[in-house]
């Protein structure tokens, strides 16, 4: 088909009012960084369209990197004419012949927000449609479920026509609302939680604890593997690596075993919350879901943010698992999720966790041994990895999306 190019249509973006211009700009920034490899495209931006010229360069690779661009409702490939009946009769027979086989069905779908167009929406409709009815045989209109929908838009430039439409990702364009930081573990939870965020248009930098000898290099190399199924929505994700055996030896040795998993959380929120003010995050992002777990009671949770005031965002906290686990397969992280890796989360897991810790007695506990030394050495030693949907070793940088 002989597409000229790419029309996207923004969705949600549309009902922004005069900050709809600076989501208009990310939108076109993170196309330019997903569509890099693809020299020869132009991309034309509008109040409620963007178009991707395509200049030569193939469209199907540029739709499949497309479908996972955030901030895209819907995009159509299209063809370009004047606002000329002629023209358009032409375009959009031309579509219906390529796709079409005996018994085939068709519409035509107009739409005409140019009101000055010597034909309204209904008389779009009957003047392709006949000229395809004249010039194809055995085709008939179905107007219920064609086989072949011809969408013609009369726009004020000019007229566009496509046989398809092909739904996007939805939200809000990555890093249109800030940054913040995912606790990134091996689970199934927080993957998704990632994936989730960076719908509602914040960038995210992943902070993974790694406790070897007692989490193996597998286990590091499971998370960044998840880093890299996220990295398709956002061009790259950086990974921090937290090196946490030390602490967490300290909490096994000095913290009374019911209260521990309450204290590992709680050094893991302090050293994310300094990661945070390092890399100018706006906000921490947990996989938690309400109830799933002991540190994920509302007492737990009361317990460990305690030791922060920076906004915490738990996508999940309201789904069941099997919503989770359905958004895993959606989005291909459930197999990597599945590894039989212990991430530290799962080690020196004590055999009756507290539920409903209380602060007070958390805060007693933790006052036998001065933490702060061993979470800045944690800071300080933390391995800083940029993964990219291409190439784990590229150096691509999100950064520059913010």
């Amino acid at each position: 088909m002989n597409y000229d190019r790419i029309m996207i249509r923004y969705g949600e973006m549309s009902l922004k009012g005069r900050n709809r211009k600076h989501f208009v700009h990310k939108l076109k920034k993170n196309i330019q960084f997903m569509l890099r490899d693809f020299e020869k495209i132009q991309i034309e931006s509008g109040w409620d369209r963007m178009y991707i010229v395509l200049n030569g360069d193939p469209v199907d690779p540029i739709i499949e990197q497309l479908k996972n661009v955030f901030g895209i409702q819907s995009f159509s490939p299209v063809i370009k004419t004047e606002k000329n009946i002629e023209e358009i009769r032409a375009a959009a027979l031309h579509i219906a012949n390529e796709v079409h086989s005996p018994g085939n069905t068709f519409k035509i779908s107009a739409r005409r927000t140019d009101k000055t167009f010597e034909y309204d929406t209904n008389g779009l409709n009957h003047a392709v449609g006949a000229h395809i009815l004249i010039h194809l045989d055995d085709i008939k209109v179905d107007v219920k479920q064609p086989n072949l929908n011809i969408i013609v838009e009369i726009r004020q430039d000019a007229a566009y026509i496509s046989g398809q439409i092909i739904h996007g990702a939805g939200g809000f364009p990555v890093a249109s609302s800030g940054k913040a930081m995912l606790m990134l573990s091996g689970g199934i939870d927080s993957p998704v939680a990632g994936y989730l965020t960076m719908k509602r248009g914040v960038g995210i930098e992943a902070v993974h604890f790694h406790s070897p000898p007692f989490t193996s290099e597998r286990a590091k190399q499971k998370v960044l593997d998840l880093a890299r199924k996220l990295a398709q929505y956002s061009g790259s994700v950086k990974v921090h690596i937290v090196p946490f055996t030390k602490i967490q030896e300290i909490i096994h040795k000095e913290i009374p075993s019911g209260f521990s998993m309450t204290a590992t959380r709680r050094m893991m929120l302090r050293i994310t919350e300094e990661i945070r003010k390092k890399q100018g995050g706006l906000a921490i992002v947990t996989g938690e879901s309400l109830g799933q777990v002991a540190s994920q009671t509302m007492e737990s949770m009361l317990a460990i943010n305690a030791v922060t005031n920076t906004p915490i965002i738990r996508p999940l906290i309201a789904m069941d698992k099997l919503e989770i686990i359905q958004i895993a397969e959606e989005i291909d992280t459930i197999e990597i999720s599945n590894r039989p890796y212990e991430d530290c989360c799962t080690i020196f897991t004590p055999p009756a966790p507290k539920t409903k810790p209380k602060l007070e007695k958390m805060e007693q506990f933790e006052e036998k041994v001065d933490w702060t030394p061993l979470l800045e050495e944690a800071v300080h030693d933390t391995e800083t990895i940029m993964i990219s949907a291409r190439v784990q070793s590229s150096t691509a940088d999100l950064d520059s999306l913010l």
